[in-house]
């Protein structure tokens, strides 16, 4: 998956999910934007990726806010991969919910990746190609009571997915998504050993994933090893339990 002379931009680089991605894609040769809101976490991964011989930068950004997210898509400048890793879950019923909750679950998680599309696209188009990764979620397809607000961005993000798709298609850009199950994240970190076994439990394989494990799958679609892969939402959740 060799991706020498590309430049990749990664959106929640400095930890979790987006670290490992930004680790492997600079391992496979591209140069890598990383993106976060803490500077030293940022500045930790990129000194990783330059200790292993590659390059990075690191560019900080509120993606909550638009303006904001716009000046990431031009400090980060001509992108040959784009992975729209960055989001927020906050696990509440329906009634718990508020509008603030619900309307940063889709300006996090929905609307940013659709402003860095629209405003990376193009220029992957006008030089013949690109990839574009998007990290949804397998609550996106499986009801969960208490996710509604987080499945619901994330749902919309992978219908963006598939119409990105049809549109970049015969411009040489492709775009998938990889929808994770259960992982290992700074967020599992505070969870108790049963609480962890409940949530490993919920796979046919019965065990929550490290983040390398769902960055393979991410780079794998962003490579050209993908070429003609578009369209797709791939889940990397250790399968789904059977019925009897």
């Amino acid at each position: 998956m060799n991706l020498s002379g590309s430049t990749a931009l990664v959106t929640g680089a400095t930890a979790g999910i987006g670290r490992a991605v930004a680790l492997q894609l600079a391992r496979e040769g591209a140069e890598v934007v990383v993106h976060g809101r803490d500077a030293d976490r940022g500045r930790a991964v990129v000194g990783e990726i330059e200790a292993g011989g590659r390059a990075a930068r690191f560019v900080q950004a509120d993606l909550t806010d638009a303006a904001d997210v716009l000046r990431l898509a031009e400090r980060a400048g001509e992108v040959d991969v784009l992975v729209n890793n960055a989001g927020i879950y906050r696990f509440l019923p329906t009634s718990q919910m508020t509008a603030e909750l619900f309307d940063l679950h889709m300006n996090l998680n929905t609307k940013a990746p659709y402003l860095l599309v629209r405003a990376l696209a193009p220029g992957m188009a006008e030089r013949g190609g690109g990839s574009i990764v998007n990290v949804s979620t397998l609550a996106a397809a499986v009801p969960t009571k208490g996710t509604g607000m987080y499945a619901a961005s994330k749902a919309a993000l992978e219908q963006l997915t598939r119409v990105w798709a049809a549109e970049y298609a015969d411009q040489g850009v492709r775009v998938n998504a990889v929808a994770p199950g259960p992982t290992r994240t700074p967020g599992t970190d505070d969870m108790d050993a049963a609480t962890l076994k409940a949530v490993a439990d919920t796979t046919a394989m019965r065990r929550v994933a490290e983040p390398a494990e769902v960055a393979e799958a991410i780079v794998f679609l962003a490579s050209d090893r993908a070429s003609d892969i578009t369209g797709v939402v791939l889940e990397v959740a250790g399968g789904r339990l059977g019925i009897g």
